[in-house]
């Protein structure tokens, strides 16, 4: 036992604060590129800077090209954050129309101050004023790692701020605070290893905690991998569950292979402290975990990659040695699920329908599983569906479609995950039995070749059908 507390001793001073910290905006930094632009001096040093092994010239980015907005207000809005194609010109955030009149027309553009982010997850604030996504790979240029829209005019989003966290890098998923503010995970420490952090924001969105920051859940993130990717947030039960997906540096040159956890941990909301490792046996990276709604017993749905299948995980049950947190196979999504890379996944509100993208399968599962003694699928997982590398995936508020980007991760030649990608955002149909027909979609490559094309990995919904009840997801 000894041994564990001179490990901690050598983390700093995390351990010696208190389970809740108090709200210290100074615990976040937010610093100039490190080399500023010059015109016409940086330009061709942006241009032909050479790939390194993980670390990146810091170079600035390429302005974002002119374009042409348009006046258009569409009741339904789609926000994509997308990376220039070519990692030189600044990334971005694209907004258009999701009606059906003028579905896939084009409304605006928001620039972020620095390029080669690998535009990450996106999510809203509870009142809609504020957008936030995260640079997967913004550490390898040491830039902010993430961006802060002003979404106060829906149609004229603007870029807001930008932050870094102090111990951790590599953003993850997001979910806003009742109170304002977000919790967001962080895949990786600063430098991309384990452990990452739970990274919590006020509400002027200043980094205020990395959790965990008690003593045992400290000891727990460093005994055994901690690469939190998944975060499901209960905030009337008073738990959390983060799920682990990979250490972010295994996937970059050098590298001796891909690091993957097989865990999730369950935590104390309101202490913002671990309660439990959950372990799903050779799951080979748990991507994604969420509450499934109106769930009487707060079951959540976590997705094994290595496995391609299916967990259902029981906060409140216990283990035959009386530990909380439960883990249970639900369903088995078959062979074109194992070893996807990635497995995401939404539900519809009523709890009765389940979404997962499969990456590398080329495909997207649906499940019924409004009765979880019996799970019925809903596609045909031999089909061969119009969508190439699908990852991203959200229920439209008014839950009749599902929005689907097609892009993972292309690292290049520094790393080791290069999904294949058409570059698409999907809008599908639900079906009245809750299985899909796919009909639309909106190019991310043509409108773009000016940067080298673009990568939208992710997308928030906004649905101002009725003013008086707007949905921001």
């Amino acid at each position: 036992m000894a041994s564990k507390y001179v490990v901690l001793a050598c983390t700093m001073a995390m351990a010696l604060a208190s389970p809740i910290a108090e709200p210290d905006a100074s615990a976040q930094l937010s610093l100039p590129p490190l080399i500023p632009s010059i015109p016409g001096v940086t330009e061709p040093l942006t241009s032909n800077a050479p790939p390194l092994p993980i670390a990146q010239v810091p170079t600035p980015p390429l302005e974002s090209p002119p374009f042409q907005g348009s006046d258009l207000k569409p009741k339904k809005i789609g926000y994509f954050f997308a990376g220039a194609g070519d990692n030189q010109h600044k990334d971005f955030l694209a907004v258009y129309s999701l009606d059906d009149d003028t579905f896939g027309e084009f409304i605006w553009l928001a620039d972020v101050p620095s390029s080669g982010n690998s535009p990450h997850h996106l999510g809203p604030s509870l009142d809609g004023k504020t957008l936030v996504g995260g640079g997967l790979l913004s550490l390898l240029k040491a830039q902010d790692t993430a961006f802060y829209f002003d979404t106060t005019n829906p149609y004229r989003p603007k870029f807001k701020k930008s932050n870094r966290a102090l111990l951790s890098a590599v953003t993850d998923e997001i979910r806003a605070k009742p109170d304002g503010g977000f919790l967001i995970t962080y895949l990786g420490s600063a430098a991309g290893t384990s452990p990452g952090r739970l990274v919590e924001t006020d509400s002027d969105f200043n980094i205020i905690a990395e959790h965990p920051q008690d003593v045992d859940s400290t000891l727990n993130i460093l005994e055994e991998q901690f690469s939190p990717h998944g975060l499901t947030v209960d905030w009337e039960k008073n738990v959390i569950l983060t799920s682990d997906f990979v250490v972010p540096v295994s996937i970059l040159k050098p590298s001796p292979g891909i690091q993957r956890a097989d865990t999730l941990r369950l935590w104390d909301l309101e202490k913002r402290s671990i309660i439990s490792t959950i372990t799903i046996p050779d799951g080979g990276g748990i991507q994604d975990v969420k509450f499934i709604p109106g769930n009487p017993d707060t079951a959540a749905l976590a997705t094994a990659v290595h496995l391609g299948q299916v967990w259902i995980i029981y906060p409140f049950k216990t283990d035959s040695e009386g530990k909380q947190g439960v883990a249970e196979l639900l369903y088995d999504l078959g062979p074109k699920a194992r070893d996807t890379t990635a497995i995401y996944s939404d539900f519809t509100q009523d709890g009765k329908f389940f979404y997962a993208t499969i990456t590398t399968g080329n495909h997207i599962a649906a499940l019924d599983i409004s009765d979880l003694n019996n799970v019925k699928r809903l596609d045909d997982p031999d089909d061969d569906q119009p969508t190439i590398g699908p990852h991203y995936i959200k229920v439209t508020p008014d839950q009749k479609h599902i929005v689907v980007t097609d892009y993972f991760v292309q690292t290049g030649d520094i790393g080791l995950i290069n999904t294949p990608a058409d570059f698409k955002a999907l809008y599908i149909d639900i079906n009245e039995d809750g299985s899909l027909g796919f009909n639309r979609t909106i190019d991310f490559t043509t409108p773009y070749t000016n940067r080298g094309g673009s990568k939208p990995h992710s997308a928030v919904v906004f649905d101002l059908t009725d003013p008086e009840n707007p949905y921001y997801y």
